[in-house]
């Protein structure tokens, strides 16, 4: 049985460890709120680019001079998958759901005879995969998010992605992010960025009921050139942000349960020191009657 001594110095470690994940908890509520702002106002600008350009490239799908970034290279050999992550820890699953994506994808694709490479941004995808597949990973990209999410950042990575494909270094580009639905909940979702999935956004647009008619003005090939990097940017750019608010929402969840952990820790150990505390009490007062009667 523990001392009351070690009872003592295990309920301050206890109470010490509560106050630090309750001001994690409320540290990463408050970057929440800005964070899901910030995904809010992006989404609708992502989604109706992606939706325009899905109907532009199922015009200019099969034409001569088509853009590099919708037909593809005409292979599939070559896969490079995106997997976006945090650079800390303590916010849960969110790491593990988008690296263990990434893995399942990875898996099916190397039994498939196909090649893979990993671009990590963040640092927690890079430590999870680097053991099985140290190898494939190309490169890391870290801080991504400090001290805010920019759209500069995601161009960065857009254009890096973007001159790989065009060195032949890749066939097809998928990105792995985590889609913010709320604090508590976040979806884990793979991305096609290159070559551009246009059945996919046929099936968005019929899925919604809405179906847009454009007239263009130059061609739609031209146009393409132009809006498609620019679109991969602005898709990793959505990705970045809603990573940055789901991993604010799984950190603050799992700061809220260590911490409620941390109090019915506490309660259970202040009932063991009061009973041991109280046993000893007992154990003196017999010692102290016993030799009383003996003398």
């Amino acid at each position: 049985m523990a001392s009351l001594k070690d009872l003592r110095v295990r309920i301050a470690s206890v109470k010490s460890t509560q106050k630090i994940t309750s001001a994690m908890k409320m540290v990463a509520a408050a970057k929440l709120r800005r964070a899901q702002e910030h995904v809010e106002a992006a989404r609708p600008y992502a989604e109706r680019m992606e939706r325009m350009l899905g109907s532009l490239a199922k015009a200019a799908a099969g034409q001569e001079g088509a853009p590099k970034l919708l037909a593809g290279s005409g292979r599939e050999d070559v896969h490079l998958l995106v997997v976006g992550s945090a650079d800390r820890g303590l916010c849960g699953g969110f790491n593990t759901g988008i690296v263990r994506k990434a893995r399942r994808s990875a898996e099916k694709l190397l039994e498939d005879g196909k090649s893979v490479k990993i671009l990590c941004v963040g640092r927690k995808g890079r430590d999870q995969l680097r053991r099985a597949y140290g190898d494939m990973i190309v490169d890391t990209i870290e801080d991504v998010a400090k001290p805010r999410v920019t759209f500069e950042a995601a161009e960065n990575i857009g254009q890096r992605i973007a001159q790989m494909f065009e060195a032949g270094e890749f066939d097809v580009c998928t990105l792995f992010y985590a889609r913010f639905k709320s604090a508590m909940t976040q979806i884990v979702t793979a991305q096609q960025l290159i070559p551009f999935a246009v059945e996919q956004e046929e099936s968005a647009a019929a899925e919604t009921g809405a179906k847009a008619v454009y007239e263009y003005e130059p061609d739609e090939n031209e146009i393409l050139a132009e809006l498609l990097p620019r679109n991969l940017a602005v898709q990793l750019f959505k990705a970045l942000l809603e990573n940055n608010a789901s991993e604010h929402g799984a950190r603050m969840t799992a700061m809220d349960s260590a911490t409620r952990n941390a109090g019915e820790m506490i309660d259970k150990l202040t009932l063991t020191y009061n009973r041991t505390r109280q046993a000893v009490i007992t154990k003196e007062l017999i010692e102290i009657i016993s030799g009383a009667e003996a003398l």
